[in-house]
């Protein structure tokens, strides 16, 4: 399955070992792992996902595809900026969230409103979203509610 992971651009070393453990997780149970495609909780949850030897798709919000963080195997150039978001969201079957502001805040609702469970490791406290406190339940809430 497809996989959103959504956070803040850029992160302390707490969310960047939570990211990195994600895309390891994701990249081990066989899930392609979908992001924004530039830095901070993208690059970290791309980097794991990539060392597990997992795929992983970056839709950047520029016209760039070379703009993509190192370790993102499909860069996805929109041209959006951040209407990219809803972009992010729908094209993973679950997504997960860690650290992030106000644009992730905005992915999470949109995941949301369409229905795509939402696992949340250090980020907002949303009605809706499960707050858990490892990779591997960030991983297990999305393959169970998807």
């Amino acid at each position: 399955m497809r996989v959103s992971v959504i956070g803040g651009g850029s992160v302390g070393d707490r969310d960047r070992e939570r990211a990195r453990a994600v895309g390891v997780a994701l990249a081990e149970g066989g899930h392609d792992l979908v992001c924004g495609g530039l830095g901070g909780v993208m690059e970290a949850a791309c980097r794991g996902a990539a060392e597990a030897g997992g795929r992983t798709i970056g839709i950047l919000p520029g016209d760039d595809p070379d703009a993509a963080n190192p370790y993102v195997d499909v860069p996805i150039a929109t041209g959006m900026g951040n209407a990219r978001n809803a972009l992010v969201v729908a094209n993973g079957e679950g997504a997960i969230a860690i650290d992030g502001r106000y644009g992730t805040l905005s992915e999470i609702a949109l995941a949301l409103d369409r229905g795509i469970p939402v696992a949340g490791f250090g980020t907002h406290e949303v009605e809706g979203v499960e707050a858990v406190e490892s990779a591997a339940a960030a991983v297990r809430v999305v393959e169970e509610t998807a």
